[in-house]
C-alpha cells in the first residue's frame, strides 16, 4: 500500500483508510466484536494505517472497540476521531445537538483518549461546525490541546470554505473530512480549492455514496428502519431508478479497464489530488479486498476525461442527507 500526506502536514497514513463507524454503529445488526476486532487486524495486514472513529458512534462503543483492536499497532497506525456532538444524558444513541464549547472539547479529548488507549489523539476533528461558538475558540482550545500532546492534529468535517480559513489562521488545519464521490461533488466548489490553497489534506467520507457506487443497491433494495439511508432522499426507490444510469456508466467503463464500480469510483477519487486519502466504510473482508484492489486501478488523463464528459450527462435525483442533517453541513 502506497502512502500519502494529508496537505503539508508530516501526517503520512495509506492511500485508503478505513471508516470504521458501521461495526458497532448505524444500521442493525452490528459487526460481533470479535470478529471487528479480527477484521481491523486484517485491515492493518493489508497495510491499512488510517482509521476513523468518533465518539458519538455508538456512543463511545466505536472508540472502543478500534482501541482495543489497534492497541497492538500503537505507533504503526493513525486514529482519527472528533468532538462536537451533545450526547443524549441517557447514554443512548443519537444526540441532543452541537456542542463544541472549549470545556467540553477538552471533556472529549480525555475520555477518547483513554477508550482509545492513546497518549494523544492523532487526529481531532470538529464533527460538525457549531454555530454558538466561533471557530476561533474551537481552534484554539485544539491548539491548546497539542501543546499539551494530548492532541497531534486538528480536523475539520462538513465544514465551510470561509471556517475553514479562520480556524486554520488560529492553528493549521492538516484535513477535511466531508462526503465527497461520483454522486456528490460539490467540495469541487469552494472547499476543494481552498484546502490546495492552504495545504490541507482531504478525506473523503462515504466515497462509495453509501454503498450505491458498488452496484449491488437498486430500487427493489430495502433498507431497515435503523440505516439512515431509509430516511435520505436519494435512497426513495423512485430516486434509485433515476440514479441507476450512474451505476450503469461505472459497469460500462469498469469493464474496460477490468474494475469494480467500487474500485472505478474509489480509483476516480485517488485521482483527483494526491492529498485525498478516502475512508470507505467496510466490516467484511470480502469488500475490503474489493476496495483495496481500486489502488491497482490508474486512470489516465484520458479515462478521466471521458468519466469526466459522461457523468456531465448525468444529473443525480435527491439530496444526499435528510433536510436536519443537511442544516448541520457546509457552515
Amino acid at each position: 500500500m502506497k502512502k500519502r500526506k494529508l496537505g503539508n502536514s508530516n501526517l503520512e497514513i495509506s492511500e485508503l483508510g478505513l471508516g470504521c463507524m458501521k461495526m458497532s454503529f448505524g444500521d442493525r445488526p452490528v459487526g460481533d466484536r470479535q470478529e471487528m476486532i479480527s477484521f481491523l487486524h486484517s485491515a492493518v495486514d493489508r497495510g491499512i494505517t488510517f482509521f476513523d472513529t468518533a465518539e458519538v458512534y455508538g456512543p463511545f462503543t466505536n472508540e472502543e472497540l478500534v482501541g482495543e483492536a489497534l492497541f497492538p499497532f500503537r505507533g504503526q497506525v493513525v486514529i482519527a476521531t472528533k468532538f462536537g456532538f451533545q450526547l443524549n444524558p441517557d447514554g443512548s444513541p443519537g444526540f441532543t445537538g452541537l456542542n463544541s464549547r472549549p470545556e467540553r472539547i477538552k471533556q472529549v479529548a480525555e475520555e477518547s483518549l483513554k477508550r482509545l488507549k492513546l497518549e494523544a489523539i492523532d487526529l481531532f476533528y470538529q464533527h460538525r461546525v457549531d454555530p454558538d461558538v466561533p471557530i476561533e475558540d474551537v481552534a484554539g482550545t485544539i491548539k491548546e490541546l497539542i501543546q499539551e500532546g494530548k492532541v497531534k492534529h486538528f480536523g475539520l468535517s462538513e465544514a465551510g470554505a470561509e471556517t475553514i480559513r479562520r480556524a486554520n489562521a488560529v492553528q493549521p488545519v492538516t484535513a477535511v473530512q466531508s462526503e465527497y464521490s461520483l454522486w456528490w461533488r460539490t467540495p469541487e466548489d469552494e472547499v476543494l480549492p481552498t484546502c490546495e490553497e492552504l495545504g490541507i489534506g482531504f478525506v473523503p467520507y462515504s466515497p462509495l455514496g453509501k454503498g450505491f457506487l458498488t452496484g449491488k443497491i437498486n430500487e427493489n433494495t430495502t433498507f431497515d428502519s435503523s440505516d439512515i439511508r431509509s430516511r435520505i432522499p436519494r435512497f426513495t426507490p423512485e430516486a434509485r431508478r433515476a440514479n441507476q444510469v450512474l451505476i450503469d456508466l461505472l459497469i460500462k467503463i469498469g469493464e474496460q479497464e477490468g474494475a469494480t464500480p467500487a474500485q472505478l469510483a474509489l480509483a476516480w477519487l485517488l485521482a483527483q489530488k494526491p492529498w485525498i486519502v478516502p475512508i470507505p466504510g467496510s466490516r467484511k473482508l470480502e469488500r475490503l479486498e474489493e476496495n483495496l484492489g481500486a489502488v491497482a486501478v490508474e486512470l489516465t488523463s484520458d479515462d478521466l476525461q471521458k468519466i469526466e464528459s459522461a457523468i456531465s450527462e448525468i444529473t443525480v435525483q435527491g439530496d444526499r442527507y435528510p433536510k436536519d442533517l443537511m442544516k448541520m453541513s457546509g457552515r
